[in-house]
């Protein structure tokens, strides 16, 4: 069996990085993992912290969005092992998500994102799914 995911509302949303499970990194609380992420695009610190205080993980995602700002020069190197810590921190923070994401034992992970063919399996199904195997990677790694 599967487990699909896309929105924080749908089953097993928790696994979402809008879900409202945030993560400390270096002594500063993240309200979200997509406003974590999305700030790590960019050097500037000002803008690091204008996505930090979004009030919604949508408004940080349109944020890290934007290219009025530069992103960083290594970012296309860095941003899954950026995805990745972030994740793991979250599983590590929630014991409650950590006692979710092991029940899911060794199925499979999408995340059904239609629009989205890196994180996610894209509108046709033929994305890269690189959350969903994160997801996957996470479980690995915390499993007893």
């Amino acid at each position: 069996m599967t487990i699909f995911f896309y929105t924080k509302t749908d089953a097993y949303g928790e696994f979402s990085n809008f879900s409202k499970h945030g993560i400390e990194v270096d002594g500063v609380w993240w309200p979200t993992v997509e406003h974590y992420f999305q700030a790590q695009k960019f050097e500037d610190k000002a803008y690091q912290e204008k996505i930090r205080t979004a009030h919604t993980s949508k408004q940080a995602a349109e944020l890290g969005r934007s290219r009025k700002v530069p992103i960083r020069n290594d970012w296309e190197t860095v941003k899954d092992e950026v995805m990745l810590s972030a994740v793991l921190k979250k599983f590590k923070t929630h014991q409650s998500l950590l006692a979710l994401l092991l029940s899911t034992g060794d199925q499979e992970i999408v995340e059904n994102a239609p629009g989205d063919y890196y994180w996610g399996i894209g509108k046709n199904g033929t994305g890269l799914n690189k959350l969903g195997k994160i997801l996957v990677s996470v479980r690995q790694q915390l499993k007893p």
